[in-house]
């Protein structure tokens, strides 16, 4: 029988020092986002252009390896946190971060620029960064300090496509990888000065990593669809920008400094006509077919970009449609993972899926570069289309997922002493789908619907109801 609701209770806002914590999260991952994806639509023509040395699968294995060693040590460096802090890691992920940019800015050859990418890659903190958030915050707003978080990182990646280019017409790519690095110890100092030292606390499965459920989350059938689709999705985008900013100077005509009045429009104008999707798809609970159609739309504009990537109108519009689908994508899929994966694997299948999403970047630039090498544009955008037709068939089979929603529930020791009674008084609330009960950090990892399930409520028969 549902708790009747208490009087109203402040649980369900965040803290003064909690929207503090979430901002400051949000900037060090907003510092790395524009590190990462500044250079990607000015990389191609300024390797060309600089080194003479510089083939098309040189170019992409350096655009891409940063994606290598992101995928590598994003789950090793979560784990070392939980042992050694937070902070320590995330300077460490930085400091690399910064020496990476340093060697890029001053590389002599492509080899140098290969072993800075791969350096800034190795500063892989954003699990890291998630997990000092989590410490920073209760169960009962973390998915509000998150959500905040994942629409810097959408923000970021718009920004960062149409400043890359800016920049470069100011103070060149080298320029660009001097001010990433300076970005990075401004990031040292806000982290000491600025971010509070949190409390230990047990073991966040909303948030960390459970490396001995990794064969969980790997038989699963619905994340594989999603973790195939992140990888895909990067990529592509990936390869894209191997193979769109030579387009736009060498078959198109444009020059490199007017690239940015290309980016600037189109990432506005396919971010408006992304909202009515999302719309549909959480709103009305019709995530299967938007995500359908978002894959559509991004082979559509492979197909475009296959015919008209010697017209600046037609690569103009492949890219608004591309960007479309691929806001979309971004915004869907890591709610996706989380109403797909199991209410206490949240953690693991996130972590399951940046690493995927990081292998696909890897891919698409080593890909992207040889298939240009080999075939020029017709050879990356006719495999691009081919990838999508793939993925398509792929995610056919994904189901419509429920209107549900992760919630973390604080539990008090009496709850402890019955699991299966608790989870059992848990799953006749009304509004709640799925329980599993972690008897040691004292907590409930829920699946609920939140147009029944009052949250107030909730919290209140946990702090209150004996087993």
């Amino acid at each position: 029988m549902r708790a009747t609701a208490p009087q109203p209770i402040d649980d369900l806002a965040m803290l003064p020092d909690e929207k503090r914590a979430a901002s400051l999260m949000a900037a060090l991952y907003a510092s790395r986002m524009l590190g990462m994806f500044m250079i990607l639509p000015t990389f191609a023509l300024f390797a060309q252009g600089e080194f003479t040395n510089a083939t098309a699968l040189m170019i992409g294995l350096t655009i891409g390896i940063y994606g290598l060693t992101q995928a590598m040590l994003q789950l090793p460096f979560g784990m070392w946190s939980d042992k050694i802090g937070r902070k320590p890691v995330i300077a460490l992920g930085l400091v690399l971060f910064a020496i990476g940019s340093v060697v890029c800015a001053l590389a002599p050859s492509l080899e140098w620029m290969l072993v800075g990418r791969a350096l800034q890659g190795a500063g892989a903190i954003s699990a890291v960064l998630m997990a000092l958030l989590a410490d920073l915050t209760r169960e009962t707003v973390r998915l509000r300090a998150m959500s905040l978080v994942g629409m810097t990182i959408g923000l970021s990646f718009t920004v960062s496509l149409v400043a890359g280019p800016a920049l470069d017409s100011v103070i060149g790519v080298r320029g660009i990888f001097w001010l990433t690095a300076l970005m990075a110890i401004v990031g040292l100092i806000v982290l000491y000065t600025l971010v509070p030292n949190p409390q230990p606390k047990y073991f966040s499965r909303d948030v960390q990593a459970d490396t001995s459920s990794l064969g969980i989350v790997l038989r699963d059938k619905a994340l594989l669809r999603l973790n195939f689709g992140i990888f895909s999705l990067h990529l592509l985008l990936t390869a894209l920008f191997i193979a769109v900013p030579l387009a736009l100077v060498q078959s198109a005509g444009l020059d490199k400094m007017d690239h940015w009045m290309v980016y600037l429009p189109v990432m506005l104008v396919s971010f408006a006509l992304m909202v009515p999707f999302i719309i549909i798809g959480e709103k009305r609970a019709k995530l299967r077919p938007v995500f359908l159609i978002s894959i559509a739309l991004i082979g559509l504009s492979e197909a475009i970009l296959w015919d008209g990537h010697d017209t600046l109108w037609l690569v103009t519009l492949g890219l608004l449609v591309f960007f479309t689908g691929f806001n979309v994508m971004e915004a869907s899929l890591p709610s996706l993972i989380a109403k797909f994966a199991p209410a206490h694997l949240k953690g693991t299948a996130s972590g399951v899926y940046a690493t995927s999403q990081f292998l696909g970047s890897f891919v698409g630039g080593v890909l992207g570069g040889a298939l240009l090498g080999w075939g020029g544009f017709d050879a990356i955008f006719a495999a691009a289309v081919l990838l999508t037709l793939v993925w398509f068939a792929v995610a056919w089979g994904m189901g419509n997922p429920d209107r549900l929603s992760s919630f973390v529930l604080p539990l008090t020791i009496a709850h402890a002493q019955d699991l299966v009674a608790t989870t059992q008084a848990l799953m006749e609330i009304e509004g709640v789908r799925e329980a599993w009960v972690d008897e040691i950090g004292l907590r409930a990892y829920m699946k609920i619907d939140r147009s029944l399930v009052d949250e107030a409520a909730l919290i209140h028969w946990a702090a209150s109801k004996e087993v």
